[in-house]
């Protein structure tokens, strides 16, 4: 029982302390990182976005909630064309990630980084993760998992960026 008890306390202050990111992701308030992706079609760099407010979202073809947030994300992009969506994809399989573009057939901004360079300099590790930056290139709020983008809350707050 002395066990027992032992690793259940040991249990929660694992969870205690691997949970306590504090009050916010650390970028928040940050400069976002700059990068430029290039793949196939195109080149991005997240500096010709300055002046514009950025709704960066990280994502992956194979990735269930990231599906299931894309027409949102479509949807607020086209609600609100005073922002800029811009979608990095994370898929190392090229003719994945084509045919998923056109299969959902996503009008967003979208580009392939299979090198995971973009990601990683915000560190996002999984997907979605989508970082709001304002127009002085500052990150101002991090969004785990899938979201309902076209929220009132989350309209509101992109507006007073």
């Amino acid at each position: 029982m002395k066990q027992i008890k032992s690793l259940a306390t040991a249990a929660l202050l694992f969870l205690a302390i691997g949970c306590d990111r504090g009050k916010h992701p650390g970028q928040i308030g940050e400069v976002a990182p700059t990068f430029t992706v290039k793949d196939a079609s195109h080149s991005i760099n997240l500096s010709q976005y300055r002046g514009k407010t950025v709704v960066l979202n990280f994502w992956a073809s194979w990735c269930a909630p990231c599906i299931e947030e894309l027409p949102s994300l479509m949807a607020l992009q086209k609600a609100m064309p005073n922002i800029q969506v811009l979608a990095v994809s994370i898929d190392d399989d090229d003719t994945a990630y084509q045919n998923f573009m056109k299969e959902y057939d996503v009008t967003l901004l979208s580009i392939r980084d299979g090198s995971e360079g973009a990601n990683l300099k915000f560190g996002s590790i999984r997907v979605p993760e989508t970082f709001a930056i304002d127009k002085n290139g500052i990150i101002r709020r991090k969004f785990i998992s899938s979201q309902q983008w076209t929220s009132p809350e989350i309209m509101d707050f992109l507006n007073k960026l």
